[in-house]
Parts: structure tokens; sequence; C-alpha cells
């Protein structure tokens, strides 16, 4: 493994996640992307664990599973950027089935008294989660990529895979949906999501979530609280005054305060793959491997880690 020379395409927490993953182990990597750290499309994510709107679930949770353990270790690096939070997932339509893969994890019913201080809710659970601060997180894994050697470079295009460098033997793409238009994947769809960046919330220590349409977030940070969401089909990552409105407006009443400012507001695009996940090796015609790893939807964080270890055992065969 040592004397492979990785060329990772994409600087999200996917194409990050991977170079760590290879250049902790000896080899040679770097990465090359358009847009780098916060201006991802993972700098726009909520990025609290959870397996959001990814196909499909028999295929992903081994993988989220695996990368909630490595963040859990993450977590007890102050300087990292992670830490662990109570995640209460509610509905406003019924019962709301704890998953079978989080009773393991600790999930428990939320109490109904909760549910009612919380006005529209019917049901919950909670469970303690991993939270990536982005602003901090991919930083962190920047830093800790180029500490094991690695090299990023930015402002970097590539029409298509092949045009790397052949001094790389390996190629990873984690282009999330820009593997739309490098390998032509029709089954990519972009799926928007906008978020309003608001102050630190008094006795906020939880993220609330409801995954009901209109979808609602409220995800406390460090320094600030992410409100969210949207989530629809579209490219458009130009931010809309009335959808920052309407989240605002919908947060703020369901954690019954006063409207706060906005400090900032921002929108990525999902990378939703119909068909599911694609962790895929494959070979150029020049005979150099090229191993697929996007497609994780709303899941980009949750994934991370278990994607790039599956990467890693596929550049071994």
């Amino acid at each position: 493994m040592s004397t492979r020379n990785v060329a990772i395409i994409g600087a999200g927490v996917s194409g990050l996640t991977c170079g760590v993953a290879f250049a902790e182990r000896g080899c040679r990597a770097a990465i090359f992307a358009k847009e780098t750290g916060r201006q991802t499309t993972s700098g726009a994510a909520a990025a609290v664990w959870f397996p959001y709107h990814v196909e499909s679930a028999e295929r992903v949770i081994p993988l989220a599973l695996q990368t909630f353990d490595v963040l859990a270790d993450v977590a007890r690096v102050p300087a990292s950027g992670v830490s662990m939070i109570e995640l209460r997932q509610f509905s406003r339509a019924g019962e709301l089935p704890i998953p079978d893969w989080a009773i393991p994890l600790g999930a428990s019913v939320i109490p109904s008294e909760v549910e009612g201080s919380l006005e529209s809710f019917k049901s919950g659970f909670s469970l303690n989660v991993p939270l990536m601060d982005t602003t901090i997180y991919l930083d962190y894994l920047a830093a800790r990529f180029r500490k094991a050697g690695g090299e990023i470079h930015a402002n970097v295009r590539f029409e298509k895979l092949e045009d790397v460098d052949t001094t790389f033997d390996l190629v990873i793409n984690c282009a999330g949906i820009g593997a739309s238009e490098l390998v032509h994947d029709a089954d990519l769809e972009p799926h928007r999501g906008q978020v309003a960046i608001v102050p630190r919330i008094d006795g906020l220590s939880y993220a609330v979530v409801c995954d009901d349409v209109p979808l609602m977030y409220a995800i406390p940070r460090a320094n600030d609280c992410v409100f969210g969401g949207t989530n629809e089909v579209s490219d458009n990552l130009a931010a809309d005054p009335a959808t920052t409105s309407r989240i605002v407006t919908e947060c703020s009443r369901v954690l019954n305060i006063d409207k706060p400012g906005v400090l900032a507001e921002r929108v990525g695009l999902r990378p939703f793959r119909r068909s599911g996940v694609r962790l895929e090796r494959d070979r150029f015609c020049d005979g150099r491997t090229v191993i697929h790893n996007y497609g994780h939807g709303g899941a980009g964080f949750t994934l991370s880690w278990g994607c790039a270890h599956e990467v890693l055992n596929m550049a071994t065969l």
C-alpha cells in the first residue's frame, strides 16, 4: 500500500476522509478539487450523524455504524470539532418507531411531556450521536491530511477522470454531485439544501430534527446554530430569502423562541443517487485503477469513515 500514488477527486468530507485514510498509511496522496473546505457542499451541511436520505438501508447502515465508532473516538480530540450530542428525532404525522440499528446505540422513546413541550410533534426518539462542526472539522481533516504528507490542489477541474496525471496509479472519485458530469452518471440528482446560520440559542443543548414536510432541524454548534432546511430536486445554488424566512420562522416556532437574526445563508447540493451509494472498483483503459465513492445523499459525514475504509480495502485487492 505504501508505494501507491493516489489522486483523490473532491475535497468535501468524503475526499478529505479518504485522503487521511491513505496518507496515514504511507501513500503519496493528493486531493484535486475546484472548491475546498467550507466552499464545498460539505461546508453547508448540518453534519449531525444520521443515515438521512440515502439508498439503500442494508448497504449504508453498516458503513454508518463504522463511521459512528470512528467519530466517537475523534470526539475525544477537542480540536477536531466533533462532539457527542443528544439527537431528538420527531414526527408530526404519528408514531415514529426506533430503527433496529439505533437500539444498540441506546436510542429511547421521547416522553410525551417532552413532545408536548415542542408544538406539533406526535412522537419521537432520542440517541446520542456525533456532531461535526463543519467550521472546525473540515479544517481538522485537511490539517491531518497535510500532516501525513498529503497535498491539496484547489481550483482544479477535470473534464474526465482519465485526465489525472498518469504518475498516479490509483484514482479515487469523491466528486459528489460533480460525478454526474465527470463520469456521466445519470442516476445522480442534485437535492438542494438551504440552511440559515443563527446565533447560539440559550438552553438548546440538543439537536432537533423532523423529516416530515416541512423538513425542520435545529443543530447547535460551538459558536452558532444551524436552522434548516430544504430537500428539493434543484441545482440552484442561490440562497432564497423567502426560504430563509420560512426556515427561521418554523424553527423558532418549534423551539418557542423569538426569531433570531440570520448570520449567514448556505446552500448545498446533496448528491442523491437513485440506485444507491456508488462504492465500486473500476479500471481505465490504460490499466490504472479507479475507485468510485459518491452518491451519499444527505449522509456524507455519516458514511465518511465507513466508505473510506471500504475504499482502502478495494485498493488492496
